[in-house]
């Protein structure tokens, strides 16, 4: 989705303002470095249990061949340290296990749909980051930087936020319907409830809230913008899709998402 400017500096030292071409602004609370850290000691930890599995596994294969055992344990662990943040932050969109815990996320810094590259780069990163241990060097970029970003963040066009805590609105009252085709295909909108971004979804429930306010024109580009993200995340038939504008196609989005019945 299209993001816009930033506020005053003061403010982007602990929050990213977005405001979208529709005139919908968003605000992301930003992760300090020690919450991060905390974070990252999480994930240190679990990387340390898999580093001990690893250490096992290639002292078997060192009795046969001690050259042969030390190079799976040292591929073995790049790919580990490496592997577990890009799965990870891939699979639950822009989380690790310790980031889960404290309740952070990586977003992209203009409020776009986070990419696998922007994932990989900003994790390839960490080799500079932790230099010269402890992510000494990480640690410092995110103290002289705005959005608070370490090296990977500032490369990779991300940032870390604290994950909002979204209120379910009342869906009867802002996206009323007799009938929901999504639910039609309940397997296609349990997997559109799993992979719709939050982001995504709160702003969905705040245009469809505020769309007499809007511009016409604008509205129409707002819902088309929405319901174009929405659609390439699940495909259902076209039966499920037939007479729906874009405007009825997010609010029945809504429904599904907050599983509002038929």
């Amino acid at each position: 989705m299209k993001a816009g400017a930033s506020r005053e500096s003061a403010l982007m030292q602990t929050a990213l303002v977005i405001e979208t071409p529709e005139g919908v602004v968003f605000s992301y609370e930003l992760a300090t470095p020690v919450t991060r850290a905390f974070a990252w000691v999480v994930d240190a930890l679990i990387l340390g249990m898999g580093s001990y599995v690893i250490s096992k596994v290639a002292s078997v294969f060192q009795v046969v061949d001690r050259d042969l055992g030390a190079a799976i344990g040292t591929v073995a662990f790049f790919v580990l340290s490496i592997g577990y943040a890009i799965g990870c932050e891939w699979r639950w969109r822009g989380q690790t296990i310790g980031k889960r815990l404290f309740r952070l996320r990586v977003i992209d810094s203009h409020g776009l749909r986070l990419r696998l590259s922007q994932i990989v780069l900003r994790n390839l990163m960490r080799v500079f980051d932790s230099l010269p241990l402890l992510y000494l060097v990480g640690a410092t970029a995110c103290l002289f930087s705005r959005k608070l970003q370490r090296l990977g963040d500032l490369v990779a066009n991300t940032v870390v936020a604290r994950e909002r805590q979204w209120e379910e609105p009342d869906v009867e009252q802002i996206a009323p319907a007799k009938y929901n085709s999504l639910l039609a295909w309940p397997h296609l909108a349990a997997r559109l409830r799993a992979v719709a971004s939050p982001e995504a979804v709160a702003m969905a429930v705040r245009a469809v809230r505020h769309r007499d306010a809007y511009d016409p024109v604008a509205r129409i580009e707002l819902f088309q913008e929405l319901a174009d993200y929405f659609r390439s995340l699940v495909s259902f038939p076209a039966p499920a899709l037939e007479g729906i504008s874009d405007e009825e196609y997010v609010r029945s989005v809504l429904r599904v998402v907050y599983r509002s019945g038929r």
